[in-house]
């Protein structure tokens, strides 16, 4: 679409093709939450719901601007999308994403914002949060280090491979929510799970479980170095995030999580309710049930695995379910706090 035609076109709820990704430890799972087609028949780890990655943008995928792409958008109409802080990012500040680990992640870290000489030109620091969508017979979340693991003691454990014995981890459940701040070591295993990033793609591994990478034939690059650089040390063991009840009518509204890069709340009822806010954006996961969004007298339709954009210039919108849904509503990012402020997670 022509740059100008682009410009003047109202923005309206904007659903985007997922993005998806080969992954060692993947799995076919994510054939089930989404309608899109899976690509070959191999290990799918990742699809990529909302991109503003120039390796991997996500594209618009129905209405007048469909075929689009969320930077051109970005370009074209900032503060249409972004609102009043539109000239604080580069690129969209979140990567939403799903994962289907079947078998188990990396153990990895990812550098926060105050490791700059470990992050590459385009990114930044990586917290994240996961809400788990399937959790199989070998379920297990590992976040955080056991109690007095010094890093001379993870470094030999790294050299004897015997990593997991540092881990804290816990047998999660459906519906559980884990705050993962950057520094944070961690892994996944056996699950299905809804991410919610900062807009980053920087992977520090310290151990793969003596994986080997079937389309190499090869172990993949550990980066020991780097990542003991980014571990934080203090951080100890992060267990499931209890959830904070906001409201309970029209809409059980739980906020799940809170800090300066994002926030996240989960909204479940049958009842039509409201949707975002005036001047900033946010992103609608529908994790079950469908339902529409309602803008300017227009009906925008979602349904399970879907993700929906609303731009800043929407304002706020009605929800109208088709009998039970569960949302994630998710802020982009949580500009009602000061970047100054430490995480508060509930």
């Amino acid at each position: 679409m022509a740059g100008n035609a682009l410009s003047k076109m109202p923005l309206y709820p904007l659903r985007f093709e997922p993005i998806y990704q080969y992954r060692l430890w993947g799995g076919r799972r994510l054939g089930k939450l989404l309608s899109a087609p899976m690509p070959g028949g191999g290990p799918i780890g990742e699809a990529w719901l909302l991109s503003d990655r120039d390796d991997h943008p996500s594209m618009v995928a129905d209405g007048p601007l469909k075929g689009s792409t969320i930077g051109e958008l970005r370009e074209r109409c900032p503060e249409q999308l972004l609102g009043r802080h539109d000239r604080q990012f580069s690129h969209f500040p979140l990567l939403l994403k799903f994962l289907d680990v079947s078998k188990r992640l990396s153990v990895q870290v990812h550098p926060s914002d105050a490791c700059r000489e470990f992050i590459p030109a385009g990114n930044t620091g990586k917290s994240e949060a996961w809400v788990v969508l399937e959790a199989g017979q070998k379920a297990r979340i590992y976040a955080g280090l056991k109690p007095d693991t010094t890093r001379d003691a993870l470094r030999q454990a790294v050299a004897r491979g015997s990593v997991a014995e540092h881990l804290a981890g816990f047998a999660p459940k459906l519906g559980d929510s884990v705050f993962v701040p950057a520094g944070t070591v961690h892994s996944l295993d056996d699950v299905v799970v809804f991410e919610v990033q900062q807009n980053s793609d920087v992977t520090f591994r310290i151990y793969d479980w003596e994986q080997d990478d079937p389309e190499t034939g090869r172990r993949r690059p550990l980066l020991v170095n780097q990542a003991m650089a980014c571990i934080d040390f203090e951080q100890g063991a992060i267990g499931k995030v209890i959830p904070l009840v906001e409201g309970t009518t029209p809409v059980l509204r739980e906020k799940l999580v809170r800090c300066e890069y994002f926030g996240m709340t989960r909204l479940s009822g049958q009842l039509p309710f409201v949707v975002g806010t005036a001047g900033v954006p946010r992103a609608l996961v529908c994790l079950a049930g469908e339902g529409q969004v309602e803008h300017a007298g227009s009906l925008y339709p979602f349904g399970r695995g879907e993700v929906l954009l609303l731009p800043a210039a929407l304002g706020a919108c009605s929800c109208r379910p088709s009998g039970s849904v569960s949302l994630l509503e998710v802020s982009v990012p949580a500009w009602e706090l000061q970047r100054s402020a430490l995480h508060d997670v509930q």
